[in-house]
This record gives C-alpha cells, sequence and structure tokens, in this order.
C-alpha cells in the first residue's frame, strides 16, 4: 500500500470513529435528557426521547426500565408492560422491573400467556446467560473427551468431569430452546392497545375469540396482510391487527 493510500485509510478510519463517537454522545445526551423530562413529570416527552435512544441502539435493561416507568406514569400500560418485558429480557433478575410489571399487568387486568415449572425455571437467566454456559459446557466436555484418550488409564476425575459438562450443555441447551421457542421466545409480543379483540378470521366483522386488555402476551405464529394469527392466553388462537402488537425481543 503506498503512502497516499495509507493517508487515505487513517482519514476514513478518523472519520469513521468521530461518527461513532458522536452517535455514543448523541445517545447519552438523549437518555440524560429524557431523565431530565421525566423528574420534570414530561412523562410523554420523557418517553419519546428514551425510544429515540433505544432505536439508535441503547439497548439496555436501564433504558427500558425507564421507558416503562415513563409509559405507566403517561397512562400507557400496553407500552410500560411492553416495556418492563424488554427490560427482564435483557436482565431477568431486575427486582425494580419484575416488581413494576407485577403492579401494571394487574391494574390493566392483562392475561398471560399459559406457563409451567419449566418455564418459570428458564426465566431466571437470560439468553446470554445460557449461551455462555452452553458453550462452556461443549468445550469441557471436548477437552475431558480428548483427555481421556489420551491417558493411558482410565480417570474417574475425567469421567465426573465428562459427564457434569454435558449435564451443563444439555441443560442449557434445552433452557435456550425454551426462551427461543416459549412464553419469552422471539415471537412472543405484547399486546399495546386498548381491549384488542382477536377473531376467527382477518376481518372486523368476524366472531370475537377473546378480548385482550392491553399489555397481555401473545405468541405470533403467522402473518396475513394486517393481521396476526396469534397462540392467545387460554389456550386459544385467533387473529389481531397487526398494528396492536409489539415484540418482546427486539
Amino acid at each position: 500500500m503506498t503512502a497516499h493510500a495509507w493517508k487515505i485509510f487513517g482519514a476514513l478510519a478518523i472519520l469513521a470513529c468521530c461518527a461513532i463517537g458522536e452517535t455514543l454522545a448523541q445517545n447519552r445526551d438523549a437518555f440524560a435528557q429524557a431523565n431530565e423530562e421525566y423528574k420534570a413529570g414530561r412523562f410523554g416527552e420523557a418517553a419519546e426521547l428514551y425510544e429515540t435512544a433505544a432505536r439508535s441502539g441503547q439497548t439496555t435493561a436501564a433504558l427500558f426500565y425507564n421507558l416503562g416507568n415513563a409509559r405507566y406514569r403517561a397512562g400507557d400500560l400496553g407500552r410500560a408492560i411492553l416495556n418492563y418485558e424488554r427490560a427482564l429480557a435483557l436482565e431477568p433478575q431486575h427486582p425494580e422491573a419484575a416488581a413494576n410489571l407485577r403492579l401494571a399487568h394487574d391494574k390493566a387486568r392483562a392475561v398471560d400467556l399459559p406457563s409451567n415449572w419449566w418455564d418459570k425455571f428458564t426465566e431466571r437467566a437470560s439468553v446470554k446467560h445460557y449461551a455462555i454456559a452452553a458453550a462452556t459446557g461443549f468445550w469441557i466436555a471436548a477437552f475431558a473427551l480428548a483427555a481421556m484418550f489420551l491417558a493411558q488409564r482410565r480417570s474417574a476425575k475425567l469421567l465426573a468431569m465428562f459427564v457434569v459438562a454435558l449435564l451443563v450443555l444439555g441443560v442449557s441447551g434445552a433452557a435456550l430452546y425454551a426462551l427461543e421457542t416459549g412464553k419469552r421466545g422471539r415471537a412472543v409480543a405484547v399486546i399495546v392497545a386498548p381491549d384488542i379483540q382477536a377473531r376467527l378470521a382477518t376481518a372486523d366483522s368476524a366472531a370475537t375469540v377473546l378480548v385482550l386488555p392491553p399489555g397481555s402476551r401473545v405468541k405470533i405464529l403467522s402473518t396475513r396482510g394486517d393481521w396476526i394469527y396469534a397462540a392467545l392466553p387460554n389456550d386459544l388462537r385467533g387473529w389481531i391487527p397487526a398494528a396492536s402488537a409489539e415484540l418482546v425481543r427486539l
């Protein structure tokens, strides 16, 4: 590479760094301004600024928790619950988000998808945590298996390490699958509009299956135009307007 090319490359790198730095600064400014608006009691304006920060990539549990609080104080229970759910998807052990979610859920009289003991168990950690555990279990199992093949005599410690690592890998993999497909999976959405009627067909005149209060959780199965076919609480199925629900996991 010539000296001229190196100069051009260096200039482009500096411009890229400046652009990234400017974006990060704007994100921090939006978050700080949103906090000020919230303190001043301007909850709608605060929510818009938090959402601006979220759209720019600043997706943290703290941001979604604050956004949930702003939406709750503004009277938008559906989006308050949505953002508490998003905070918990990133940080399952967030006690304030969990407490506020229960409060908003009860106030909205929202209904939820059915769950079992396995769902409750897997909700104790995030996808990231289970992915790390699964990767760790895989590599430890691979190491132990290779060591057993190379060892001149059988080692009980290596065998125990191999078995434990396989158990960690299996449980973590099953938990990942549950989080991806269960009641906190990628297809799960929250109703953000008031009293949405799930219907038997994609028409406003179709018979109602279930009335969904804001904050209710559904699982998207398919889409058709402006309608979503979803798994509903009480083990029901129905069509809802696509604009009435937003995915929890971005």
